[in-house]
């Protein structure tokens, strides 16, 4: 996940933003690179290696399809609360039970997610994009109508996402243009059926499996 707020949601990838499934590359007249088509460390010059284009490595990184996540919690400057999008989200570890996600240092939210006791991650399913969208804006309210009931710590778990993890933030490590954020899972469940919100290729989508 990746983030804007622009800095509190998924970029907005250059891409075809159709909805569901994709081609393969193949499918898009790509052909598969067998051993000895593959170009050697030797043919690499190093302007290939340094000078990344940023559109170049956006388009093609959004040919990874990640889900989406809501994290929220609530503001102990306001009692009010918050949250942002991300679709950098994985888990770290079984023992202790550890889940990641990256902001963008460019995030308004993220200060004050930060200084909550604790945050939930809400999987988001594939009818709450336009909450998706809604964290994603600077300066909005981010739960104006959104409905909300509390996790065991206190943060939001949204009505409609899938699965919560509330967690408490652990470790930050600065990389390039976001920061990582590692938290220990303290309490986590199922919420409501129905299948994630999917980002790929800049565009929102289900999945039909």
């Amino acid at each position: 996940m990746v983030t804007t707020d622009t800095g509190d949601g998924p970029p907005a990838r250059p891409g075809t933003g159709r909805r569901g499934k994709e081609g393969s590359d193949m499918a898009d007249g790509g052909t598969a690179a067998t051993a000895s088509d593959a170009p050697g460390r030797g043919d690499r010059t190093e302007a290939s290696v340094t000078a990344i284009d940023q559109a170049r490595f956006r388009a093609i990184l959004g040919r990874f399809a990640t889900g989406v996540v809501a994290i929220t919690g609530v503001d102990p400057a306001t009692d009010r609360p918050t949250g942002l999008a991300a679709n950098a989200f994985t888990s770290v570890s079984l023992d202790p039970p550890l889940v990641a996600f990256c902001v963008a240092h460019t995030s308004s939210t993220w200060p004050k997610l930060r200084a909550a006791p604790t945050v939930c991650v809400n999987i988001l399913s594939d009818r709450q994009e336009h909450v998706c969208r809604q964290l994603a804006a600077r300066g909005a309210d981010k739960f104006d109508g959104l409905t909300w009931d509390g996790a065991p710590g206190g943060s939001p778990v949204i009505d409609g996402a899938i699965a919560w993890i509330e967690c408490a933030v652990e470790q930050e490590h600065v990389a390039g243009d976001h920061v990582i954020v590692v938290a220990r899972v303290l309490e986590l469940d199922r919420h409501h059926d129905g299948t994630p919100l999917i980002f790929y290729r800049g565009g929102y989508g289900g999945f039909a499996g």
